[in-house]
């Protein structure tokens, strides 16, 4: 996280504050604001910052396979199901997971997973035993998830429990006197990898 603006020392203020606890951490903004990096960080000053960090990202998931990404399946459980599968929940006990672009969860599946949110606890598809787990969760979108609310996309319910504590990110626009500072960064970084002398 590169930059000196008021802007984003107010961000990381926020991300100091919510990481030593497990609250939840919603993460707002434009694509291309470092919500994933900031959710790194989060977790790297966390009392699990030894456990896993496991990422998801949602909107990169067909809607038919995304259950079986967070939750994982029993051998058998459908068509193809060779073997048992871990889903990312499990992987993450003990850790941190964190959901990207949370607002392209389908409807049909926000259900379940405001279930495993508020029991700590899970079932495989096509698994008959309960699974507990210990996961703190950190969630982001680029999307206006009131307004997916308002047009019946995306459960309330589910908003408040992810909205725990919301950490909005500025665009680059917002913070101008970055740019220089992010221009020397990205040179010094290019260079040392093209093995180039480059004066800033």
């Amino acid at each position: 996280l590169v930059g000196r603006s008021v802007a984003l020392k107010r961000v990381l203020g926020q991300a100091e504050i919510v990481a030593p606890t497990d609250a939840t951490v919603l993460l707002l903004g434009e694509t291309g604001t470092g919500k994933e990096l900031v959710a790194h960080a989060i977790h790297r000053i966390s009392a699990r910052r030894e456990r896993p960090f496991i990422t998801l990202n949602c909107a990169a998931i067909p809607t038919g396979l995304l259950e079986s990404e967070l939750f994982g399946y029993e051998r058998g459980a459908f068509t193809g199901a060779l073997s048992q599968k871990i889903g990312r929940f499990e992987l993450a006990h003990r850790g941190t997971l964190f959901l990207d672009e949370v607002g392209d969860i389908p409807l049909e599946l926000q259900p379940k997973l405001l279930r495993a949110l508020q029991e700590k606890e899970f079932e495989r598809l096509g698994g008959t035993r309960t699974i507990p787990i210990d996961v703190r969760l950190l969630a982001a979108t680029n999307r206006n998830l009131k307004q997916m609310m308002g047009d019946k996309l995306f459960r309330s319910d589910l908003y408040y429990r992810l909205k725990v504590f919301p950490i909005t990110l500025p665009p680059l626009r917002d913070r101008p006197e970055d740019i220089p500072i992010l221009a020397r960064y990205f040179t010094q970084k290019y260079a040392r990898e093209l093995n180039k002398q480059i004066d800033t």
